[in-house]
């Protein structure tokens, strides 16, 4: 089946260019390092990591082309003209959901307040969030809802479309951050790509964080789905990419609480997580928003 293979050829055409391409930026980083010496101190595997997002994110038109693609439109990309009531009622579903996860952990004993912070350092914390929550958000949706999502329900049904698409960005953003060995050479991303797979072999990472990944990933391509293009889903990331950025700086962790339960500065990562995702999930269909796209029956 030509889309499959296609599918097919992206998904390694990401890992084997990422790997290749993440020595070269490293490389780069080190030859900017008196002007942006944060980014040349990075470790080399958060080069490995932005690689494969950099390729994915070329790569990606192409393949839709390839499975009949011929707008914006068809990623999900509309005028923001009109589109602000949705995308704050994202921002308040994804900012409401993850304050009640970090608000139980908090009560429950899970986490307790980081109390030695200064004025200035939780107001440059706090745009740090803003920041990232606004350009993580935004091109991961282009890339997971509108590419993969988007690619696959032209092939599939939208239900398998979702289920799929869902699993591929719990598994991305379940890859491990293996250390390098030694000297960043042409073939270190390689040798990093097996490294990346270690968190799969323990129970305890895959469960709950996997399933959570995967649950977040469903809703957000609901969200999509619903409305026909990615504002409500940029929102909704946005506000739970805002939270975890900031949890760990204002929280720590209780020597004495269950992190599988509670979870970790990550949020994603407790069974509590779980419980808030999968009600979301189940009140969605009741939730004002958006209208019915005509490829939702």
């Amino acid at each position: 089946m030509r889309p499959l293979r296609a599918i097919g050829i992206y998904l390694l055409g990401v890992f084997l260019g990422g790997a290749l391409l993440a020595p070269w930026l490293y490389r780069l980083a080190e030859l900017v390092h008196d002007s942006v010496p944060r980014i040349a101190v990075a470790p080399f595997h958060r080069f490995v990591t932005r690689s494969l997002l950099i390729v994915a994110l070329a790569g990606l038109w192409p393949v839709l082309r390839a499975l009949g693609a011929r707008s914006l439109r068809d990623l999900g990309l509309t005028r923001p003209r009109g589109q602000g009531r949705e995308l704050l009622a994202g921002l308040l579903i994804g900012f409401i959901s993850f304050a009640v996860v970090g608000g139980l952990a908090l009560a429950g004993g899970g986490r307790e307040f980081e109390a030695s912070l200064r004025a200035g350092v939780v107001a440059q914390r706090l745009l740090n969030a803003a920041a990232s929550a606004v350009v993580v958000a935004l091109m991961e949706e282009v890339l997971f809802r509108g590419g993969v999502f988007g690619g696959l329900r032209r092939v599939f049904d939208w239900r398998l479309a979702l289920g799929i698409s869902s699993l591929v960005y719990a598994v991305v953003h379940f890859l491990g951050r293996p250390a390098g060995n030694g000297g960043v050479t042409w073939s270190s991303g390689l040798e990093l790509l097996p490294g990346m797979l270690q968190g799969f072999g323990e129970v305890r990472e895959l469960l709950p964080g996997l399933l959570n990944l995967t649950l977040a990933g469903a809703l957000l391509a609901l969200a999509f789905q619903r409305t026909g293009h990615l504002c409500v889903s940029i929102g909704i990331h946005a506000g739970w990419i805002f939270w975890m950025k900031s949890y760990g700086t204002f929280t720590n962790a209780v020597p004495s609480a269950n992190p599988c339960l509670w979870g970790t500065q990550r949020m994603f990562d407790g069974w509590i997580a779980s419980t808030v995702l999968l009600g979301a999930l189940i009140a969605w269909p009741r939730l004002p928003i958006g209208r019915s796209s005509p490829s939702a029956t």
